[in-house]
């Protein structure tokens, strides 16, 4: 059995899912100033020097000489160079912002690790009821289009390693239905494309393409 869906709480403290965003921009990212954070979170500097400024107080961010602040030692992520994610963000943005204006719908880009799925760039469209951004957020792999679309990639025996029993001993009701899930897999590799209808949270639904490098690797 899978665990229940992801549902947004009803009563959102957007002061606090902007410090929970920051630090994530911070631990995936590697650092950024005040004004690429308040860029980020699309609030005033004056909120974004604050939010850091809390950050640093608890440990999760410090700030160098150069005025960047980086993840703290709460976070426990080294960043001695400009990490792959970040550089991959930069590189798919102009796209994400190109396709989030064609369709005036909200565009991600996502990538696999093990069986979860990370949302390392999003781009909200304009329209009053849309997606907001899932920067930042991990889910499993097998319930996002683009984590569906990247299992589809997969050899049978990389697939049984992803989802081997011996790796869900302590949370067996994570392991999806593996018969189930090369099933739909199969049908994924034939369309190109997946669709999620209220598989990550309710009341979303989703399509998914996947980007592939020069050889092909999605």
């Amino acid at each position: 059995m899978d665990k229940p869906l992801k549902t947004p709480p009803p009563y959102p403290i957007a002061s606090v899912d902007h410090a929970l965003r920051a630090a994530t921009i911070l631990q995936m990212e590697g650092g950024a100033t005040v004004t690429q954070i308040a860029e980020r979170l699309g609030v005033a500097r004056s909120t974004a020097h604050r939010l850091l400024a809390m950050l640093v107080y608890r440990d999760f961010a410090v700030q160098g000489e150069d005025r960047v602040y980086r993840a703290g030692p709460v976070l426990e992520l080294a960043a001695h160079s400009q990490s792959l994610v970040s550089r991959l963000r930069a590189a798919a943005l102009p796209h994400l912002h190109r396709i989030a204006g064609l369709l005036d719908e909200t565009t991600n880009l996502i990538v696999r690790t093990g069986d979860t799925a990370r949302f390392i760039a999003s781009v909200e469209c304009r329209q009053a009821l849309r997606v907001g951004s899932r920067e930042g957020m991990v889910f499993p792999a097998h319930r996002t289009t683009a984590g569906l679309l990247l299992l589809a990639d997969l050899t049978e025996e990389e697939l049984e390693e992803v989802y081997a029993p011996e790796r869900y001993r302590d949370r067996p009701a994570d392991r999806p239905d593996l018969a189930r899930l090369r099933t739909e897999l199969r049908r994924l590799r034939r369309n190109g494309f997946a669709v999620n209808k209220e598989r990550s949270e309710r009341g979303l639904v989703a399509v998914g393409v996947p980007v592939r490098d020069r050889d092909g690797t999605a």
